[in-house]
């Protein structure tokens, strides 16, 4: 086994790490950045899950506080 660590902050590694994907062969961990419910609500927000209020009262009213 061997461990490679790639910063995948730019084009190239990213690219590396998506043809790395192909290989049936090779496994790719990829490191999270955030725990994972910071994680989640990220993926939230990516898919539209958002909640708008016109204010905090708004906001707190929603949320039942």
């Amino acid at each position: 086994m061997v461990t490679v660590r790639i910063k995948s902050s730019n084009k190239q590694a990213k690219a590396l790490i998506e043809m790395l994907k192909t290989f049936s062969f090779v496994e790719v961990e990829e490191e999270k950045r955030y725990n994972a419910e910071t994680e989640k609500a990220i993926q939230e927000v990516r898919d539209g899950k958002v909640t708008k209020t016109k204010n905090s009262e708004d906001l707190f009213k929603q949320l039942g506080i």
